[in-house]
C-alpha cells in the first residue's frame, strides 16, 4: 500500500536540519525587527518550499504511472544524481570547515543580520530552502515521490503541506519561542544558536552522507531492477 507520508519523512526531517536556517531566525530574534524579521523570514522559507514542491508536483504529476508501477528509469537517474550532489556537498562543507579560520560564506554572512529589513528576511528565508542545494534537492525528490504515489490531487497537496510542516518545525520553534517566553528565552536561545554553530560541520556532513546513501541506494536500484 502506498504511504506518501511515510516517503517524504526523511526528505522532510533532512531539510529540517538545517543549521543555517536555525541560527539565521535564532540571530533575528535577537536584533532590533525581532518580530518583523523572523515572521518574514519564515514566510520567505515556506514560499520557498512552496514553489519548488508545487512546480515539481505540476510537472511530474502530468505524467500518467501505473498502478504499482516501479520507479521509472527518469526518477532514478533524477535520485542517482542527487546522491551525487550531496556526497559532494558533504565533501565540500567538510574541506571548507576544515580550514583555519574560514567558514562557508552563508554562515559568514549570519553575523550582518542585525542590520537586515523584512525585506531582506524574507529573500534570506526563501533562498534557504529554495536555492540552498541540500534544501532544494531534498524538496525535488520528496516531491518526485508524492507525485509517484499514485493518489488524489487533493492528497498529494495535503502530503506536501505535511512535508513543508515538518520541514518548518526548527524554525518554528525558536520564534514560538521567543514569543512565549519573551525575554527569558534570550538564553535558551543563544545555547541553541552557540550548538549549531560549533557543530553546523559534523551535523552537516552527517546528513548528506545519510541523504546521499538513502537516495544513490534508490536510484541505482531502480535503474538495475
Amino acid at each position: 500500500m502506498v504511504n506518501p507520508i511515510g516517503d517524504v519523512l526523511p526528505f522532510a526531517i533532512g531539510v529540517m536540519i538545517s543549521p543555517l536556517s536555525i541560527i539565521a531566525v535564532i540571530s533575528m530574534l535577537s536584533s532590533k525587527r525581532a518580530k518583523s524579521n523572523s515572521l518574514t523570514f519564515l514566510l520567505g522559507w515556506i514560499l520557498g518550499l512552496i514553489i519548488i514542491g508545487g512546480v515539481v508536483l505540476t510537472i511530474i504529476g502530468r505524467r500518467n504511472f501505473s498502478p504499482n508501477s516501479q520507479p521509472s528509469i527518469e526518477a532514478s537517474i533524477i535520485r542517482v544524481l542527487a546522491g551525487m550532489l550531496l556526497l559532494y556537498l558533504a565533501a565540500w562543507v567538510w574541506r571548507v570547515s576544515s580550514t583555519p579560520g574560514k567558514q562557508p560564506p552563508l554562515l559568514m554572512r549570519i553575523n550582518a543580520i542585525d542590520t537586515y529589513t523584512p525585506a531582506k528576511a524574507f529573500g534570506l528565508g526563501l533562498l534557504l530552502s529554495a536555492a540552498y542545494p541540500k534544501n532544494l534537492t531534498l524538496t525535488i525528490i520528496a516531491a518526485l515521490n508524492i507525485a509517484q504515489a499514485q493518489v488524489s490531487n487533493l492528497l498529494n497537496t495535503l502530503v506536501l503541506a505535511v512535508f513543508i510542516f515538518i520541514s518548518s518545525i526548527l524554525v518554528i520553534v525558536p520564534i514560538l519561542t521567543s514569543f512565549v517566553l519573551g525575554d527569558k528565552a534570550a538564553q535558551r536561545l543563544d545555547s541553541w544558536k552557540a550548538w549549531n554553530i560549533e557543530h553546523y560541520t559534523a551535523v552537516m556532513v552527517v546528513v548528506f552522507l545519510a541523504l546521499a546513501a538513502m537516495n544513490l541506494g534508490k536510484g541505482l536500484n531502480g535503474i538495475f531492477s
